[in-house]
């Protein structure tokens, strides 16, 4: 079905008798849509599979709407609500520090204060010319002074312009930080301007363009890093210019207006102003914070140790945090509904759309032994790629000419809705924050990913649904929470169940996320890792800003950008990101395996090793013979071992008691050793030739009486419904899941019993 209509929830999870507010957008003349409430079982239509499975909540009416188009405006900028008292139509100067991108790509506002209509007011930007530029306006003319230089692009330049009314005089400076060539400061000046004071907010990186529920909207958004500005009432002199827009700026003239200093308050959205005036602003739509400024230096990494060498903030014309849609309506969460994944279908002529979000149980009432934990910080970070139609390394990694659904064309067509962190702003540097309050297009089922060659929806969400349909196909009672659940509540949130199930992908963890898996095999639980290349990347959550998550890629790691250097803590708490591995936390301490390969072509299969004829491991076996291949099949690319590929190394933290039960085998040469395992780069990397591309099945016992059983591969789960969910896949994972809910304790073993991970 076209993509005609979109949703998006306020909350990615709710407890039942809870209320959840949505938002809706109509496009192509859609005037009318319903909605319904399902509960979501297994949403890949594979037609080598189960199909889609969904069931209407009957208790939750169906419901018409009138449609509408909502629009969305992306880009990020800065709003000071200046007090009125404050008029500059005598004289003033603004100035800052400025780190353009794209100075080529058009008009771009840099500071700003004019009416929406540009009939008041001053722009001080970049021009269509690549230059530097002042624009005047009032008392019905507008006169533009400019450098007459471009701008290069990641650059530092002073900017500054200053008015005086007397004569009408207007200087404009532009000064490079460093030498380009041998050229000098630009300055240019201009007589007998006239000029009238606008009312409304000073803008940061963008212009006025009038209002949108309520609040100010821009255009002519800045991609680049500005630092450092400055806004006073009178013309300074170039002395006093230099003196107020110094790090530590000099404050003691009365003419200053505000002094922004972006160091300050890096975690959140405002903006402080360090003068006397209190003229404090706030950000729209999440630029990027903790960058570094002109002056740092390189020798602290860490913007929270000198935060006055990272007073800068990167603005991009495409970024996006809330999509800022009105409610159409609200659905009240039945008090008896079970947890589980449920969506709000909405349904209008020939187009539909899925809005899926987490009935989590209330806090007290678990009603299972079993937990399941949905990757959605993962979700997040993939959310909206543009992978199929931005990357041609897609086709490459794939090894085959990549299938476009409408989801791909419709985000193709509308920037606007944002991208993942897997791609780029447009001005080239990576996306870093990735935010649910905006629809998430491919966060849904029947939506096959750009990694479904035959048409499979194996990546994410839905691959997280072939877990959910094989819980149900065998009777096992479960709850379901997020991982945004698990990181505002820790341990807490695991504390009711024996045993705690992964999706197929968890990469991104926060760091109160690790700690409370960490303490649940600590208390005795069991954990069951149904996936790959999980905890990879160390995530942050802001306390501050809710459904946003944040990620520096940088020294390692496999990755569509690498962040600056210097800028790899985040900026929501201050954290080292990246790898967890780089952290000194691989993922084989917590799992026992951790990410080594990948390839996305076909899939393979396990074979037994010794560790699984081991009397410790006889329960898992049971049912199964000896000489099997384990999943030479699946949904998955044909098996159950495949796309990225987990291994257990005992120099990275695999426990010394832990039984390697099975490694893959016969993967192509698609499949290649990841990055941070090659010190060297060499041929002798692919899966035909090197060892280390392989995915082990693992299961240790932890001292407390709990165990861990991880499949090391994101493929595994699409094997569980094989020939009506009757298959060594299923049988070996229902034999795991039986005995993790069991309440009977594992028993440490003894080092007699410790074959080692080899």
């Amino acid at each position: 079905m076209p993509k005609r209509i979109l949703g998006y929830c306020d909350e990615i999870s709710v407890v039942p008798g809870g209320r959840l507010n949505v938002m809706v957008s109509c496009y192509d003349g859609l005037d009318s849509y319903s909605h319904e409430l399902v509960r979501l079982i297994h949403g890949d239509l594979n037609p080598a599979g189960p199909g889609f499975k969904s069931e209407q909540v009957r208790s939750v009416a169906s419901a018409q709407h009138d449609g509408r188009k909502q629009e969305t405006y992306a880009g990020s900028y800065a709003v000071v609500p200046l007090m009125d008292s404050v008029q500059l139509s005598r004289a003033f100067t603004v100035q800052a520090v400025v780190w353009p991108t794209t100075p080529d790509k058009g008009r771009q506002a840099l500071v700003s204060r004019v009416a929406a209509d540009g009939s008041r007011g001053f722009v001080l930007g970049i021009g269509d010319d690549g230059c530097l530029f002042i624009e005047l306006n009032g008392k019905g003319s507008s006169s533009t002074i400019t450098s007459g230089k471009p701008l290069v692009a990641r650059h530092w330049y002073s900017v500054a312009a200053r008015f005086d009314s007397d004569g009408g005089d207007v200087t404009l400076v532009q000064s490079p930080f460093v030498d380009l060539g041998g050229e000098d400061a630009a300055i240019a000046h201009q007589s007998g301007v006239s000029f009238e004071d606008a009312d409304g907010p000073l803008l940061f990186a963008g212009q006025n363009a009038g209002e949108h529920n309520g609040a100010v909207v821009a255009d002519c958004h800045f991609n680049g890093k500005i630092e450092r500005p400055r806004l006073s009432s009178g013309a300074l002199s170039d002395v006093e210019l230099v003196r107020l827009g110094e790090v530590t700026p000099s404050l003691t003239d009365s003419r200053v207006v505000g002094a922004w200093d972006f160091s300050q308050k890096v975690s959140g959205l405002e903006i402080v102003d360090v003068s006397p005036n209190d003229h404090h602003g706030h950000l729209v739509n999440l630029p990027t914070r903790a960058m570094k400024g002109v002056n740092w230096t390189g020798e602290c990494m860490s913007w929270s140790s000198k935060p006055e060498q990272y007073g800068a903030i990167h603005f991009h014309d495409d970024d996006l945090y809330d999509a800022g849609w009105r409610i159409d309506f609200s659905v009240d969460v039945p008090a008896d509904l079970k947890s589980g994944v449920y969506a709000v279908h909405l349904l209008g002529e020939d187009a539909e759309d899925y809005v899926p979000f987490i009935v989590r149980p209330s806090p007290g009432a678990a009603t299972a032994d079993i937990v399941l934990v949905m990757p959605t910080t993962s979700y997040l970070a993939y959310a909206n790629e543009h992978m199929p139609t931005d990357a041609p390394l897609a086709q490459l990694l794939t090894d085959q000419v990549l299938p476009l659904q409408e989801e791909d064309m419709f985000l193709a067509e509308h920037r606007e809705l944002g991208g993942s962190t897997y791609d780029t702003h447009s001005d080239g540097s990576g996306i870093c924050y990735s935010s649910r309050l905006r629809p998430v297009l491919n966060m849904r089922p029947k939506y096959a990913n750009w990694l479904g060659g035959s048409g499979s929806a194996l990546w994410q969400f839905n691959a997280d649904l072939h877990i959910t349909d094989w819980l149900e196909a065998k009777g096992f009672t479960f709850d379901v929470i997020t991982d945004e659940d698990l990181h505002r509540d820790g341990a807490t949130a695991l504390a009711p169940y024996r045993a705690a199930l992964t999706g197929t992908h968890p990469e991104y963890t926060s760091e109160r996320m690790r700690d409370a898996y960490a303490a649940h095999l600590a208390r005795g639980g069991r954990l069951m890792y149904l996936g790959g290349n999980g905890f990879y990347w160390r995530t942050s959550y802001s306390d501050e800003l809710p459904g946003v998550i944040e990620v520096r890629k940088g020294e390692g790691g496999i990755r569509a950008w690498a962040a600056e250097p210097g800028e790899y803590y985040n900026s929501f708490t201050g954290e080292y990101s990246g790898l967890w591995r780089r952290s000194g936390r691989p993922p084989q301490q917590l799992v026992g395996v951790g990410f080594v390969a990948q390839g996305f072509d076909v899939s393979s299969h396990y074979v037994r090793r010794d560790g699984s004829r081991h009397p410790r491991a006889e329960f898992i076996f049971e049912g199964i013979a000896d000489d099997e291949p384990i999943g030479d099949f699946g949904l998955v690319g044909g098996g159950a071992a495949g796309l990225e590929l987990d291994r257990a190394d005992a120099l990275l933290g695999t426990p010394p008691h832990s039984l390697v039960l099975a490694s893959s085998e016969g993967h192509t040469d698609v499949y290649m050793v990841v990055l941070e395992e090659i010190l060297i780069n060499s041929p002798g990397l692919t899966g035909s030739q090197n060892p280390l591309v392989s995915s082990d099945l693992v299961f240790f016992e932890t001292p407390s009486g709990g165990a861990v059983f991880s499949t090391g591969s994101i493929a595994y789960s699409g094997s569980l419904s094989h020939n009506d969910y009757d298959n060594n896949v299923s049988k070996l994972t229902e034999n795991v899941l039986n005995r993790f809910a069991s309440p009977e304790p594992f028993t440490f073993p003894g080092m007699d019993s410790w074959p080692g991970p080899t």
